[in-house]
């Protein structure tokens, strides 16, 4: 076991639990490795982000300390939870693990000190400890080598800002200084996740932190490698599947949603906090349509793609939304989002175009876009335009919120891509992915900055006026974007002008019962 910290964590689960069932698993081995490579030095700053139940306590708040011990009996730990009744009672189960017959014999070299056995601290005879305290303790005067902070805040107040704040607060002015040595010293933050700002957003912030993220149910393909006392191991976990299903199964894991809700359920179980309204946008702003509500005929429909950074990122989503524009209001026809390489990407936005027929295929010109921008025109997809973005992400989705706010943006009630793409928008910006984010805000912003212009709109209404005036009172429009002329009934050759004609009755007649429609 002294090899083995998976094995140890075994046996102090048994130890504290003589009842109760030990179901090893590879999360446990992966989360050991970590937690060796900080011990070892090899990770200074480590952050652990797993569901409840996971014996994340167990691990890093009990097993961890009396490894740490064991392996150096001098070594100063410091352990904080967000109580101190809780911190006490981990610290007590250390102590009662380090007094047992196989630890001692695991160690001989590490005993406690008869003459400081508290529960709040207690030491070893070459002086080290494990001092347990709470978030917003007093630790004046004593300094470590290792800090771990388990469940830093109440599930109950993480909603709290002022308590979020106080917690990371408290985290970088008093915590943090206790390390004896900042270049050598060693910190493990363990938490599941309870809302944006939490100290895991806290902390990414600063950057400089391993941060190993472990959701309920995988969000994306995983791949972990790690090294326990056997070898090399390589684990692939697929997106959807959960993270130890003889724990917790699928079905477990959707009767939990059930009960506590989304909202707690992603932050603390997939560890994606969001608010259930959404950040940004949310969801209710948003109108549905049903299939039999869409127009006949759009005005535009607008294609909008956001690609992986590089033309050769294979782990990059790229993201395509079609819109359809008609009058003031703007229908999300559909969503392709998949990782693509170039070749496949290429082909697809050619086949997408054509199946909808879309009169712009809007492109950001940077990274891998300036190349399919450029391949594209040659191949004659002459409706691409390169768009330059302007400001952040965030800045650029915000300026569109208006627009969806005020109800001018339909989505259909039903699609096998709604969940997916409602969950990005209104979890950004705090989502994993921001690709259908990136997509929409660049089809709004086009749609809102390139309507008709106002010279154009004026000399269309005099065309439409005097129209009137020779008799052809009635507009029509065309499905068929490529037609250019068309010849009427009476002999007349009508240029088509944005896909729209002006004819007389008699000249409807005939083009409606070609599959013309009127305006």
């Amino acid at each position: 076991m002294r090899r083995d910290f998976s094995a140890f964590i075994e046996k102090v689960f048994y130890e504290l639990n003589p009842g109760a069932t030990f179901l090893p698993h590879w999360t446990i081995d992966l989360i050991a490795a970590h937690l060796e490579a900080v011990r070892q030095g090899k990770i200074l700053r480590l952050i652990i982000n797993l569901p409840p139940r996971s014996l994340k306590s167990i691990i890093t708040s009990v097993a961890f300390p009396a490894l740490i011990l064991g392996h150096d009996p001098a070594a100063e730990v410091i352990c904080a939870s967000y109580a101190q009744d809780l911190s006490e009672k981990f610290s007590r189960d250390t102590r009662t693990i380090m007094q047992t017959p196989w630890y001692r014999e695991l160690y001989p070299q590490t005993l406690l000190s008869p003459n400081r056995m508290a529960a709040a601290e207690f030491e070893t005879t070459l002086h080290g400890f494990r001092k347990a305290t709470s978030v917003g303790g007093v630790l004046t005067g004593r300094g470590a080598g290792y800090i771990v902070l388990d469940d830093p805040t109440k599930p109950e107040e993480a909603m709290s800002k002022v308590l979020r704040e106080t917690t990371n607060h408290w985290f970088s002015h008093t915590l943090f200084s206790r390390l004896n040595n900042k270049a050598t010293g060693r910190i493990v933050v363990v938490m599941q996740r309870l809302s944006e700002g939490d100290l895991t957003d806290h902390l990414a912030a600063m950057g400089g932190w391993t941060i190993l993220n472990l959701a309920a149910i995988a969000q994306e393909d995983e791949e972990h490698i790690f090294h326990n006392a056997f070898g090399r191991v390589r684990i692939i976990r697929k997106q959807g599947e959960a993270l130890h299903p003889a724990h917790e199964s699928l079905d477990t894991l959707k009767s939990i949603q059930r009960n506590v809700g989304s909202s707690i359920f992603s932050a603390q179980w997939l560890q994606v906090p969001t608010p259930p309204e959404g950040i940004m946008v949310k969801r209710e702003w948003f109108k549905r349509y049903k299939p039999e509500d869409l127009p006949d005929l759009f005005d535009q429909v607008v294609m909008s793609i956001d690609t992986a950074n590089k033309a050769t990122e294979l782990s990059d989503y790229t993201a395509i939304t079609i819109w359809g524009l008609r009058g003031k209001n703007i229908y999300l026809l559909h969503v392709l989002r998949r990782k693509m390489n170039y070749p496949d990407l290429k082909r697809t936005v050619k086949e997408t175009a054509s199946q909808f027929d879309a009169t712009v295929v809007l492109i950001e010109d940077r990274a891998s876009g300036t190349q399919l921008i450029q391949e594209l025109l040659v191949d004659g997809l002459h409706s691409v335009k390169g768009i330059e973005p302007a400001g952040d992400k965030v800045m650029r989705l915000h300026a569109q919120t208006a627009t969806i706010e005020n109800g001018f943006v339909y989505i259909p009630e039903h699609a096998p891509w709604l969940d997916d793409y409602l969950h990005e928008l209104t979890a950004f910006p705090n989502a994993k992915h921001d690709d259908q984010v990136d997509s929409t805000a660049q089809a709004l912003q086009w749609l809102k900055a390139t309507p008709e212009p106002g010279f154009l709109g004026y000399y269309r209404m005099l065309y439409a006026e005097e129209n009137r005036k020779r008799g052809f009172t009635i507009e029509l429009r065309t499905a068929d974007a490529h037609i250019q002329w068309v010849n009427t009934c009476t002999g007349r050759e009508v240029r088509i002008v944005n896909r729209t004609i002006w004819v007389n009755e008699a000249e409807a007649a005939e083009l409606l019962r070609c599959g013309w429609k009127a305006i």
